[in-house]
């Protein structure tokens, strides 16, 4: 347990290294600007303002999540400054302060993050001893601390396509392991093992969710950042990926539902179970090596990853005719026909047309 603590706390860590040096940088230098060039003396407030600014966050629009928080963060102290410049310095002020600062906020934004750093930041003025630079410094301490936030949030971002490659590594593992273990139910005739793919199928949504959320905020960087606009075209192409991927996760989970009732209720033949069996095997094989094309950065190699993919999803296309794969009942057709637009989503995940892909099913056989 211990060491398992370890290593999520390591690897948790080390992705959040890029972002705890962003901080640092900004926060250290908005300190510099304000105390060398502007001569204020313990320009905190520059700092507090370029460190909330940045901050870590879990996907979410990057941009503008910073531009929100370094507004709140101004506003906040230049309200502090205003109102204690009029009101004076003492509890009471503060409690005024407080509950204005509030208000506004609530008026110009309906942003959690907004508000909080507004109330935060302009408490902390009034509750501080006033600074010996004047009525304004620490408002101007904000402002240069935000700018620096700003400015390495647009010139020197985090790679836009790690967080979403992470996320969708965990989601084709947890993917293919869905189609694996209804694989060995069919083979096995258990349904049990068919209700346990079903309740790993719905722990696959909050990964889907978590992707999404990863890649519009990858979609901000690599549309807004010199640095990262070269990497445009990869993850537009990941999220078309993505979509077609999270059609087909929310088929497998239909899929694994009717199959635990199927195996409880159905005696399917020797020859059904077999086959079935053998094709969400495949399948699921086929899901990783899909998973492997999104993971790599290499253009030729994500494209050898999905002409792999491509093949072994056709291969197994080919096969989803009910009466060929030995099927003669109704239930086990029906899953068969709940497998076929399954494979149509990962087909067009690797980015070849609707059309194409339905042209590699067999035509349906009529009784």
């Amino acid at each position: 347990m211990v060491s398992k603590r370890s290593k999520t706390g390591w690897n948790r860590m080390m992705r959040g290294l890029f972002q705890a040096v962003q901080m640092t940088v900004a926060a250290v230098g908005a300190y510099v600007i304000a105390e060398r060039l502007l001569g204020h003396q313990g320009p905190i407030f520059a700092a507090t303002a370029a460190l909330v600014s940045l901050g870590y966050a879990k996907g979410g629009l990057r941009y503008r999540r910073v531009l929100e928080v370094a507004i709140g963060c101004t506003l906040g102290i230049v309200v502090g400054d205003l109102l204690m410049h009029v009101l004076g310095h003492g509890e009471w002020q503060a409690a005024i302060v407080l509950l204005i600062s509030l208000m506004l906020a609530r008026f110009l934004d309906n942003g959690a993050i907004f508000t909080t750093q507004m109330g935060l930041q302009s408490v902390l003025v009034v509750l501080l001893p006033p600074s010996q630079d004047g009525v304004f410094a620490r408002s101007l301490d904000a402002v240069v601390g935000c700018l620096c936030a700003l400015l390495l949030a647009y010139f020197i971002p985090e790679d836009p396509r790690r967080e979403p490659r992470g996320d969708v590594r965990k989601l084709i593992t947890e993917y293919s392991e869905l189609l694996a273990e209804s694989s060995r139910a069919v083979s096995d005739y258990d349904s049990r093992l068919a209700w346990h793919a079903l309740v790993r199928g719905r722990q696959t949504q909050p990964l889907v969710d978590s992707v999404r959320t990863g890649l519009e905020a990858s979609k901000e960087i690599s549309y807004a950042s010199p640095l990262h606009r070269r990497h445009r075209q990869e993850i537009d192409s990941l999220d078309h990926c993505i979509h077609y991927l999270d059609l087909a996760v929310r088929n497998s989970r239909v899929l694994a539902r009717r199959l635990a009732s199927v195996l409880d209720h159905v005696s399917l033949a020797d020859d059904a179970v077999t086959s079935l069996s053998e094709v969400l095997a495949d399948l699921s094989d086929a899901v990783l090596s899909l998973g492997n094309a999104l993971a790599v950065s290499h253009p030729q190699s994500r494209e050898s990853y999905l002409r792999q993919a491509r093949n072994e999803l056709f291969s197994v296309a080919a096969r989803l005719e009910p009466h060929d794969m030995g099927v003669r009942t109704m239930e086990g057709e029906a899953l068969v026909l709940m497998i076929r637009p399954m494979v149509v989503d990962l087909l067009e995940a690797t980015g070849i047309s609707h059309q194409v892909a339905i042209g590699h099913l067999p035509p349906l056989q009529s009784d």
